[in-house]
């Protein structure tokens, strides 16, 4: 398929000779591009405006000194994403891997792959990498071929030189072969985002000849971040910049009547900024515009407070009309019928029914948003460390008037981000600010902002029942979600509509409605899984408006779906892990199950323990739980030793075992510090987070009032049994294993405990009244 922007390959060819690495100046002459590390004499305005995915120019570019940059329209969230894509991109070059360097997320730069999400990095993002690299060494070696004279068969390379066979001392490198770029077609498969391929005419190589794919080479990224030499968004500045802060309304609805400028005078730098409903202060410093914004006078609408109580939640999510369902929302409906279920699990012998809540969540980034812009009238320029710079740069053209192709999204590393969090949201006021003020303006939010005001993990209720004949087994299984929708402001800032500064001037918020299932291979006889979302609590602007959080709505889902299989294990009089054997039927699912069985020495017998079977002594009670998730093309079965004090209602979970399988594993090391990170992870939110709020607004504003993960109650071993599948393509590793968490740990608390707790997170509060 023929590109639209084929007309800019040559100017892009001479940016690819250049740095990765740009800062942006602002002179008499206009706005200029300046390298940290090498010059590239291009202006903004010259700087390509879109890329073409079937020129191979736009994958890979060679410099003088024969390094390689590759382009990749995704970026790393902090798994070593950059150092996989080096090493695929190495293997097929035949190349060492330290002199190759990956460009993430500038949509000048990188074509449109559709930025981090849904483990999507190896599994799908380093496909058309793979295959540009694979073309791109066909090429050379044919051009080596034609210079040295002999047939192609008859050549080798070894580090970027290409010799002939047997006479070493004929040889060329890459760098001699390229001089004016490749120049070379690619077939394309016509998608942007996750879904785009290309391919060439070359086979890429087969995984029995794999030299650097699979090994454990070292992070790129971690000298940087040891010696604090990498730039991260927050670092970035411009020459001549305001600093920006955004006011908050005290109660979640209210709207600006009238503001007081005057009381901002003892800052003669600040300036007040108001556009529809978004209020801001800018000043020429920073310190400035924090106390500015602080001082500033607004008068309020008086309104009725848009919130139930928190205790109020969860009633609300079960009493609230449907706004959407499985058949009717998401990507495509999904029918269900109830009836079949429910007249199955009425019939048995047994029933069990349990409920199970799951409150807001927040990202809680280590650091607020933060987006720095420089618009000018016909062109603007973005830093920020969005998950999806070229959606947001989509968002932001329609915020500011423009096309696309005439705003560029830098991405540079941020505080962590896993799903739509508060990132997109500082670049977008900034952008607007900087559109108004007509000079750069850099926007930090404060901590108190990237508490209350980032979007939040979707609150939900789960009915679960299921039916058990006089043999006890399972006649009828019923799973049931009510939730607020998992897309209430989208999964990227491809319109303004998703934003916090776009729906307070003018751009009335979506409505679309997700949220999900688990979608392990249990068999049951008649059941039946599916969901439904609540209206939203506020439809425009709000603290608790909801979205992706890493692993969208899994944790949830898990968290309910796996307690409640161990409930039924319990009522069956069956080992947890024996009931879901007899039920699975992937074998990568099978698989993993066995594997952490053995991993952990699990002892099969029926949960919980009793006393006499070593549950614990004095105050100290000890358990052991399982869980599993398949998500995202990975595959995971977790086991979790918990203790728990029965004086104080802490939980320690002590250790945990993982078996995970995510295909052909690309980076060993990467891999395990992946699954390690999600473990800690998804024990926090299993242990401490909790979005507190009141009526009015959001009150849970700081890490006191939002507490995560203390080291100290941080697991004190995970064992992990990395199952390698070279016959399978890579998988997802970025959130399966947290997804198992969850349940891991809540079965594990009933293991010890005799008693099941089905809300969380499980709080040494909540541990001892349920204990009483």
């Amino acid at each position: 398929m023929n590109s639209p922007f084929n007309k800019i390959k040559s100017s892009r060819r001479n940016l690819l000779k250049g740095s990765a690495s740009l800062v942006f100046a602002l002179g008499s002459g206009g706005l200029s591009i300046l390298t940290i590390e090498q010059s590239i004499a291009q202006t903004l305005a010259e700087a390509p405006r879109a890329i073409g995915p079937e020129n191979l120019d736009t994958w890979l570019s060679f410099d003088s000194a024969g390094r390689v940059t590759t382009y990749f329209g995704k970026m790393d969230m902090g798994q070593g994403v950059d150092t996989v894509i080096a090493q695929i991109v190495a293997e097929e070059l035949d190349i060492n891997v330290s002199r190759v360097s990956v460009v993430m997320g500038d949509t000048h730069r990188t074509p449109d792959q559709g930025g981090a999400s849904g483990s999507s990095a190896c599994r799908q993002g380093a496909i058309p990498l793979r295959n540009a690299a694979a073309e791109a060494r066909r090429v050379l070696v044919t051009r080596a071929a034609d210079v040295l004279g002999v047939p192609v068969e008859q050549c080798q390379v070894e580090d970027g030189t290409v010799s002939v066979s047997g006479a070493k001392d004929r040889s060329i490198t890459y760098m001699d072969l390229i001089a004016d770029g490749f120049d070379t077609d690619l077939d394309w498969n016509g998608n942007y985002g996750n879904s785009l391929n290309v391919s060439g005419q070359a086979t890429p190589k087969t995984v029995d000849q794999y030299q650097v794919v699979g090994t454990g080479v070292a992070r790129k990224d971690i000298p940087g971040k040891i010696l604090a030499t990498t730039e991260f968004c927050h670092h970035v500045s411009l020459p001549g910049m305001l600093h920006g802060r955004c006011i908050r309304p005290p109660v979640a609805n209210a709207v600006p009547v009238s503001v007081d400028e005057n009381s901002i005078n003892p800052w003669p730098d600040a300036r007040v900024i108001r556009e529809g409903d978004f209020i801001a202060v800018v000043a020429d410093t920073e310190w400035h515009a924090i106390k500015a914004s602080q001082a500033l006078k607004v008068n309020w609408s008086d309104t009725t407070p848009p919130f139930p109580t928190q205790e109020e939640l969860f009633d609300y999510l079960r009493n609230a009309p449907a706004a959407s369902d499985s058949a009717t929302g998401g990507f495509r409906g999904t029918p269900y019928e109830t009836a079949p279920a429910l007249a199955a699990i009425s019939a048995a012998a047994q029933q069990i029914e349990a409920e199970y809540e799951v409150p807001f969540q927040s990202h809680a980034r280590m650091a607020p948003s933060m987006g720095l812009a420089d618009v000018r009238e016909n062109q603007a320029l973005i830093y920020s460390d969005t998950q999806k710079s070229h959606n947001s740069r989509n968002g932001l053209a329609k915020l500011l008037g423009m096309a696309p192709e005439q705003v560029r999204v830098i991405w540079k590393p941020g505080p962590g981000s896993y799903g739509r969090s508060d990132a997109d949201e500082a670049a977008f006021e900034a952008a607007l600010l900087s559109k108004i003020t007509k000079r750069p303006v850099r926007v930090q939010w404060m901590r108190q902002e990237g508490h209350a005001w980032d979007p939040k993990a979707p609150a939900c209720v789960i009915q679960c029942k299921a039916g058990l004949d006089s043999a006890n087994n399972i006649a009828g299984w019923y799973f049931k979600t009510r939730g607020f929708s998992g897309w209430d402001v989208y999964f990227n800032a491809n319109d303004p509509q998703d934003t916090l500064v776009g729906q307070l001037t003018g751009y009335a918020k979506g409505d679309r409605h997700n949220f999900g299932v688990p979608g392990e291979s249990y068999r049951f006889t008649d059941s039946v899984a599916f969901w439904e979302t609540v209206p939203t609590l506020l439809d425009r602007a709000s603290p608790l408006r909801t979205s992706h959080m890493r692993a969208p709505q899994e944790p949830q889902l898990h968290f309910a779906h796996e307690s409640f299989i161990d409930e039924v294990a319990t009522a069956s009089g069956l080992d947890p892990i024996e009931l879901r054997l007899s039920h699975l039927q992937d074998e990568r699912e099978i698989a993993v199950l066995e594997a952490v069985a053995r991993l952990s020495n699990w002892d099969s017998r029926p949960s919980p323990a009793s006393r006499s079977e070593g549950r614990g002594e004095g105050n100290i009670l000890r358990g052991r739980g399982v869980s599993m998730a398949t998500s995202f093309g990975g595959f995971v079965a977790t086991v979790c030793e918990v203790e728990v004090d029965t004086s104080t209602g802490r939980i320690w979970p002590r250790r945990f075992y993982v078996a995970h399988d995510c295909g052909l594993i690309l980076n060993p090391r990467s891999l395990r510090t992946t699954i390690e990170g999600n473990i800690v992870q998804g024990t926090s939110r299993t242990l401490c987070e909790e979005v507190n709020f009141d009526e009015s607004m959001v009150t849970s504003e700081d890490w006191l009032s939002y507490p995560i993960l203390d080291v100290m109650e941080a697991p004190e071993s995970i064992e992990i049994d990395m199952i390698n599948r070279p016959d399978l393509p890579p998988g997802g590793a970025g959130e399966p294993s947290l997804v198992s968490v969850p349940g891991a740990i809540a079965n594990a608390v009933f293991e010890a405990t005799g008693v099941r707790i089905r809300r969380l997170p499980l709080t040494p509060e909540r541990v001892k009244a349920a204990l009483g």
